[in-house]
């Protein structure tokens, strides 16, 4: 009984000792800088909508991703996504565990428009308005 209790307290033991979590990694290949953003309006006041921005650096190449929440005139939250990366510019916008990616196709007059098939995301100021066919629906940045 002594000797099984004695090799089971030294196998946790040892156990213990041994499991090490090394952080130290390959910190050269990948540079991540986490931070929020400061968002002005018009008039140059800094807008308080919660947001959350990440930029990474790749071998020279920058990502940037920043996360906002809209709410839908009917009250439903949606996440949306805006990616700008070297190769493409892209909005995702999440819904009801759905999630649609569109490619930057224009910006004019102050409004990005973003079109994949038959669904147009238009971007302009706090508002978010997606088409799709005959449906309209109109989002606005919230303040969480």
């Amino acid at each position: 009984m002594k000797k099984g209790l004695l090799i089971a307290v030294s196998a946790v033991a040892l156990s213990l000792v041994s499991c090490k979590k090394s952080e130290s990694g390959n910190k050269s290949i990948i540079k991540s800088d986490s931070s929020e953003t400061v968002i002005t309006d018009d008039n140059g006041k800094i807008d308080s909508v919660t947001q959350s921005s990440s930029t990474t650096e790749i071998n020279g190449q920058k990502t940037e991703k920043t996360d906002f929440v809209y709410k839908a005139t009917d009250g439903a939250l949606v996440k949306v996504v805006f990616k700008n990366d070297p190769k493409e510019n892209t909005i995702a916008i999440t819904s009801n565990k759905k999630t649609f990616t569109l490619p930057k196709a224009e910006t004019k007059d102050g409004e990005t428009v973003y079109k994949k098939d038959d669904m147009i995301a238009r971007v302009k100021g706090d508002s978010l308005y997606l088409e799709q066919g005959n449906n309209m629906i109109e989002l606005k940045r919230t303040k969480i």
